[in-house]
């Protein structure tokens, strides 16, 4: 077994070191000035097409082949506003200081074409299965577009084992910890309870996922959100200084210990970019293959969700988390991910805001189950040949996986979670290589688009 943990400690320096952010920004960067910096010249369109127009008929009809576009999106919303929206936050302001969010700021901007090329892509290139279902994704759009299935099938092998590991039985333990720490319920029952709820949904594929994800992500989405303002209130005298404080580290070029020069700067840029593209999946390739299933017509109407996303996850929701942490005086106890969370909620909201957290914890990780479990069975669709048995089997096992996940105990699940965190970040290598080989499809798609719509 130390073996084992010693070669993907060794894979996992590599995937998620400076060479792989370096990548994730600079597909960013290359595709924000192709296009003319739409996360900026187009953000009021953006954001009136999207949540803006959240509940019109447009936005919530589907049609046969399809789910409605807005349940597209809160499947996709399902699988990444998780519990790195509270735990990654604090990790990334206790290892890399309160800089590392403004980096995380910086990589959310980039990752916000990212991400609206990746599902333009996806919807450019999907393909329907024996169901008259849309199926999508960066291994089609890898095949489809580049001609390379040999590189499609390693993205969907690494989708597949990161499904199991990140998507599921961390956030299941996760539930299991919160659970049995605030309300002493025994971890074997929470698992129990939730191979039940996570079966009864994933068994009836993705127009049944979408449908609970639609009524789940608002509502887990504005609770956090609310609590969060709730805090920031109370300790609004506060916020200029944190504000100004995130800024300054972000450009210290001193260690915090007295090191290097440079060392500040560096960990803050490195902690914040991993941690940003944790908490929006831009670049990852998992949110596309979601969207791919939406009923709408023109890829680009579609990909503006991508922006969204981006910009709520990280920008709002994230920085909620991280205003708190910094206004509480939580961050000199020394604590850090969901402890230093609970911590600072319950400095301004003693009692009540440790609850709040706990609750965003299970309702953050199990629409993060929910939203993994349809990216894991497409990736099982897209290597069995769209086999029906294997992806009911693939269904099975992720259940069942739900259950070791939450009875296992916080540390027998290390190993799973390295191997997975692993397997998450080799699944961008093979998505950015297609999203930069398409990229003149992009640019011209998204020109086409906008001459005709106007400004």
């Amino acid at each position: 077994m130390q073996f084992i943990t010693d070669i993907n400690t060794a894979i996992n320096d590599v995937v998620w070191g400076p060479i792989m952010l370096t990548l994730l920004i600079g597909t960013g960067l290359l595709l924000s000035i192709r296009m003319g910096f739409p996360q900026f010249t187009k953000f009021v369109y953006v954001m009136k097409h999207t949540i803006g127009s959240m509940f019109s008929s447009k936005q919530r009809t589907a049609d046969n082949a399809g789910v409605s576009p807005f349940q597209a999106v809160a499947t996709a919303m399902a699988g990444t506003i998780g519990t790195g929206s509270i735990t990654g936050v604090a990790t990334a302001i206790v290892s890399g200081g309160p800089g590392a969010v403004f980096w995380m700021w910086i990589s959310a901007l980039l990752g916000m074409v990212t991400k609206y090329s990746e599902i333009l892509l996806s919807l450019k290139f999907r393909e329907t299965n024996e169901k008259g279902q849309y199926v999508g994704g960066p291994m089609y759009y890898i095949q489809n577009g580049l001609g390379w299935k040999w590189l499609a099938m390693i993205f969907a092998f690494f989708v597949a084992i990161a499904c199991l590991g990140t998507g599921n039985a961390t956030q299941g333990n996760s539930i299991a910890m919160a659970l049995d720490s605030t309300l002493g319920i025994d971890p074997v029952i929470t698992g129990v309870v939730m191979m039940l709820i996570v079966g009864a949904v994933i068994l009836g594929g993705i127009r049944r996922i979408a449908a609970v994800n639609e009524k789940l992500v608002p509502f887990m989405a504005v609770f956090y959100v609310v609590v969060a303002a709730v805090a920031l209130i109370l300790n609004a005298s506060k916020i200029p200084a944190a504000l100004a404080l995130i800024v300054s580290e972000a450009f210290n070029f001193q260690s915090a210990a007295g090191g290097a020069a440079g060392y500040g700067i560096m960990m803050a840029m490195r902690y914040g970019f991993a941690r940003g593209v944790f908490s929006n999946e831009a670049g990852l390739g998992s949110a596309p293959i979601a969207h791919a299933s939406s009923s709408a017509k023109n890829p680009v109407d579609q990909a503006m969700w991508g922006m969204f996303e981006v910009f709520f996850t990280t920008i709002v929701v994230c920085t909620c988390t991280a205003l708190v942490i910094l206004t509480s005086g939580a961050l000199d106890t020394g604590l850090s991910g969901s402890s230093l969370s609970i911590a600072a909620y319950n400095a301004v909201i003693p009692g009540i805001g440790g609850l709040c957290v706990t609750l965003g914890t299970v309702l953050f990780a199990t629409s993060t189950i929910l939203g993994w479990a349809y990216y894991g069975e497409k990736a099982i669709e897209y290597l069995s040949n769209k086999n029906e048995k294997a992806v009911m089997a693939y269904r099975i096992l992720y259940t069942l996986i739900v259950f070791v996940g939450c009875a296992g105990g916080s540390g027998s699940l290390d190993i799973i979670w390295a191997i997975s965190d692993t397997s998450n970040g080799l699944m961008a290598i093979p998505n950015l290589i297609g999203i930069v080989g398409l990229s003149g499809i992009v640019v011209k798609t998204t020109k086409e688009y906008f001459s005709n719509v106007g400004k």
